[in-house]
Order: C-alpha cells, then structure tokens, then sequence
C-alpha cells in the first residue's frame, strides 16, 4: 500500500515538475523566497488593524503561535521522524528533477514547513475574518506558495498535502485558543467599531 501510494506520489511529482519554463522559473523561485511576502504580510496586519482594531494584538500573537507551532511540528514530528528524502535527494531521480537554481534545502522533505506555515496561517485568519474574498486571497496565496514547492523540485505533492493538513489543523486549534482569550478579555477592553462582534 505505502510503495503503491510512494509511486504515484512521484510520478505525479515528476508530471508537476516537468510542467516548467524559463519564466516560470523565476516566479516560482520568487514566490517562493522567504522575504517576497512582507509588502503583502504588512497588508494584511494593515487590514485586520483597521478592521479588526483591538483584536490585532491577540491576532498578531496567534499569528505567531500558528507558525511557530507548524514549523516546529513539521521538522521535529514529522521530517525527523520519517526521513523521507526531498526528490531533489533522491538518487533514483536525480536525472529526472528540474531543480531550479540548484536550491534543494535539507535532506528529509515530509512534511512541507512552507505549506505548514501557509496553511496554518491561512487557516487561522479565514476563521477570523470569515469573508468569502479574504478566504479565497488566503487559500490561493496558500496553495500558490506550496504549489511553488513542487514545481521547484524540493517536495512531492504528499509533502505538500501532508504540511496542508497539518497547517489546517494547527490554524484550526490556534483560533480556538485565540476565539477562547478573546471571550475572557474583560468587557472594557472590547472598544466599539468594525469588527469587534462576536467570536463563536
């Protein structure tokens, strides 16, 4: 079962990867980088702090928590635990692997830390605002980060779906302790304006 599951995971990968050019190379490598997403990072604490007004502090602090937590639990519950191989380590592919400005990372790659992270962030803010724009921003700004993965030739699609579920679960568990301190804050810091209504 798990080597039939292991070999349409790779050659699912192999299928993914090999969709690439030379444009997009530079893109997904861009929009892979750890420091391409502050301007919209910054957007976004710009919005729930307008929207959201007393409740940023607590959502900043979720909003690290949630990271912390998938990151962490990504590499110490799951990569060091399976070692499972990045495609880019594997030796039975390492002529079949687009890799792209020979950046392959660390040696194990289940789960994927950046859809972890994504998701888990992602997750937790959807709850937050419920909108139906803001959700499909954040799921497509999720999935667009961890499909980059694939394409880079750093992850298999199951360690990209292993890291969403993961991230998912963690965003989910964060908002429950953040909609939970929210509800024993006491009354006086609870200001009229947008988006002060209540957390379920």
């Amino acid at each position: 079962m798990l080597s039939t599951l292991n070999e349409l995971d790779t050659r699912l990968f192999l299928f993914l990867n090999g969709l690439h050019n030379d444009a997009f190379d530079s893109i997904m490598f861009w929009i892979s980088g750890k420091t391409t997403w502050w301007p919209f990072y910054l957007l976004l604490l710009f919005y729930l702090g307008w929207t959201r007004r007393w409740q940023l502090v607590p959502i900043i602090l979720s909003i690290a928590l949630a990271v912390t937590l998938a990151d962490q639990v990504s590499v110490h519950l799951f990569k060091e635990v399976f070692e499972r191989l990045r495609p880019c380590r594997e030796p039975a592919l390492q002529d079949l692997v687009h890799l792209v400005n020979g950046k392959c990372g660390g040696m194990y790659g289940f789960v994927s830390s950046h859809a972890a992270n994504s998701f888990a962030v992602a997750m937790l803010l959807l709850l937050i605002v419920r909108k139906g724009w803001f959700t499909a921003l954040m799921l497509f700004w999720a999935i667009i980060v961890s499909y980059s993965r694939i394409y880079l030739g750093v992850h298999y699609p199951g360690d990209v779906l292993g890291g969403a579920v993961l991230g998912m679960a963690i965003g989910l568990l964060v908002y429950l302790v953040f909609a939970w301190t929210i509800r024993k804050l006491p009354a006086s810091w609870k200001m009229q304006g947008p988006g002060n209504g209540p957390v379920l």
